[in-house]
């Protein structure tokens, strides 16, 4: 697999190359040179399929020969060792419940697969590999996990002081061993410029070994294909097409796999593209204008993104044309008002428990289907919606009115995390303070 800056198409690097030093020196962010398009009759009977099939199917075809057929398969089957189950709500409205890992949350996919193509690609006795992360809600919990006990690796987290829930926050600061946390005193733009800060910084490179593990790495992105394609063939059993994704976007790379497995032969509609206020990428499909602004705090925290990385991934995808990407992706933002009622609307309705990302891409199929009439199940060939949940409701629990909030099954792993300790340490939104923190050797 050969990829290529998104700003210089003459930067090419190996995969390996690209996992490692996860941003190029020109601060664009790693492209396949080429996207293979899967086989009609694989696509045709993807119904026939598990998801570590589908899986391994997806990443052979991405990565060719860089890892052996029985390596690459092990590591998929170890990494991908939970189910992703589409949920019906209605005849043509379905959630595809991505929370079924370790930390509940769709990040598990990404993170659990990058950690363990990195541990293959390590050699021992190599220079320590330093993972800087910044999250905004689910990553970190993921990659802590995902990471956790790793060899030589060390994985730093950086945070937002106060604008993680309870659970998230124990999910990144509890775990010891080779995982650290910082509660940057700031917003999620700040942690994600302190750590491309860092990677651009000639002195952290030359004494570190840095890559990252947010969705700037690509070996995030290519897991997250996976799901897409597992939906479709849960679909295509129930005999369901014309599908139409709602997916709640933050960053962009979630919604960035899907048009990359679009571009892999996908059977899907269009997208939908569900933010929260900050809503940059909303904003610019609408107008034609692309303006970044601070993040503001809101209920679904994960999406409390005003800088969107992959958005860049997103437009290299369309080469540049608005109006193409217009074709397949329509933008939707709401308020923190909205979304509570529509968690409200989803429980009444459906007796569903949706934490407040899921709300929101549930609320957006409700736009979309006002904006499109023949998107009505009163056609011969209605289309089939299907709203991406992202974590699970427990993680939430302060949004929820008492009777939602009693109905919740908490996890075993989340009931683990009450009473650990907290161990993070504080830190203003400084890049001098970062890297002199992370120049520091760790006491033995």
């Amino acid at each position: 697999m050969k990829l290529y800056s998104t700003n210089n198409r003459d930067l090419q690097v190996d995969f390996q190359s690209a996992v490692f030093n996860s941003m190029p020196l020109d601060k664009g962010l790693y492209m396949p040179t080429y996207i293979p398009e899967l086989d009609d009759e694989f696509i045709q009977h993807l119904d026939r399929f598990t998801l570590p099939e589908i899986a391994y199917k997806i990443a052979s075809a991405l990565l060719h020969d860089d890892i052996p057929a029985a390596d690459l398969k092990a590591i998929i089957d170890e990494a991908i060792n939970f189910e992703a189950p589409v949920q019906q709500l209605d005849e043509d409205t379905y959630v595809l419940e991505l929370f079924h890992g370790p930390s509940l949350a769709f990040k598990d996919f990404g993170a659990r697969f990058m950690s363990r193509i990195m541990g293959y690609f390590l050699k021992e006795n190599e220079q320590l590999l330093d993972v800087l992360v910044a999250t905004s809600g689910d990553t970190g919990g993921a990659v802590a996990l995902g990471f956790l006990g790793v060899p030589n690796t060390r994985v730093t987290i950086l945070y937002p002081k106060g604008k993680v829930s309870d659970i998230q926050e124990l999910q990144l600061c509890s775990n010891g061993q080779n995982i650290r946390a910082i509660e940057i005193d700031g917003t999620f733009d700040d942690c994600q410029l302190l750590v491309k800060l860092a990677f651009a910084d000639e002195e952290l490179n030359s004494k570190m070994r840095l890559t990252s593990a947010n969705s700037i790495n690509i070996a995030r992105l290519i897991p997250q294909t996976f799901y897409y394609f597992n939906a479709v063939a849960q679909l295509y059993r129930a005999g369901k097409k014309n599908i139409v994704f709602s997916v709640p976007s933050g960053n962009f790379g979630n919604i960035a796999a899907g048009l990359l497995a679009y571009r892999m032969g996908l059977p899907v509609q269009h997208f939908i593209a569900a933010t929260n206020v900050n809503d940059t990428v909303p904003r610019f499909l609408e107008t034609g204008v692309y303006e970044t602004r601070p993040s503001v705090q809101t209920y679904s925290n994960a999406m409390d993104v005003g800088a969107p990385s992959n958005w860049v991934r997103i437009m290299d995808l369309f080469k540049g044309d608005r109006m193409k990407v217009l074709e397949l992706v329509t933008g939707f933002s709401y308020s923190d008002d909205a979304t509570v009622k529509g968690i409200t609307d989803i429980y009444s309705a459906f007796n569903y428990i949706a934490c407040p990302h899921t709300a929101i891409a549930w609320l957006a199929i409700q736009d979309y289907r006002k904006q499109h009439p023949s998107a009505s199940t009163e056609i011969a060939n209605p289309e089939t919606f299907v709203f991406l949940s992202t974590a699970h409701a427990c993680k939430f629990p302060d949004i929820f009115n008492e009777e939602m909030a009693s109905k919740i099954d908490v996890p075993a792993q989340v009931k683990e995390l009450m009473g650990k300790p907290k161990h993070a340490t504080l830190m203003k939104a400084d890049f001098a303070a970062f890297k002199a923190f992370l120049l520091v050797p760790e006491k033995p």
